[in-house]
């Protein structure tokens, strides 16, 4: 009777699960800035499903038009993933708490 083959033993090391890295420290990453563009938003809205998040950004230059039809120009998409809105919406906190802490509490 021939014997079936046993699968081989796995050190503990190997049957650990992967983990994502941990964030990286600010002196360890570099940003290459040479494509980096600027660019002016007073409006934003954004929109989400269950895969991404999806912002808006855009202008609006007719804020004296009175009663009339508003007009907004967007001009930027960017669509990421939900984990990466929530570190975004975390680091916006953080930044604005700074602000208000220097320059005095914003106005809704």
């Amino acid at each position: 009777m021939a014997k079936t083959p046993q699968p081989e033993a796995k050190s503990p090391e190997a049957a650990a699960p992967v983990t994502r890295a941990t964030t990286l420290p600010p002196s360890q990453v570099q940003f290459d800035t040479s494509q980096l563009k600027s660019s002016y938003c007073n409006v934003t809205n954004g929109t989400s499903t269950r895969e991404e998040v999806v912002l808006n950004f855009g202008l609006n230059d007719s804020w004296d038009m009175g009663n009339e039809r508003l007009k907004v120009q967007l001009q930027h998409r960017i669509v990421m993933s939900p984990h990466a809105a929530k570190r975004l919406r975390d680091m916006m906190v953080r930044l604005i708490d700074e602000h208000e802490k220097r320059h005095g509490p914003l106005g809704e």
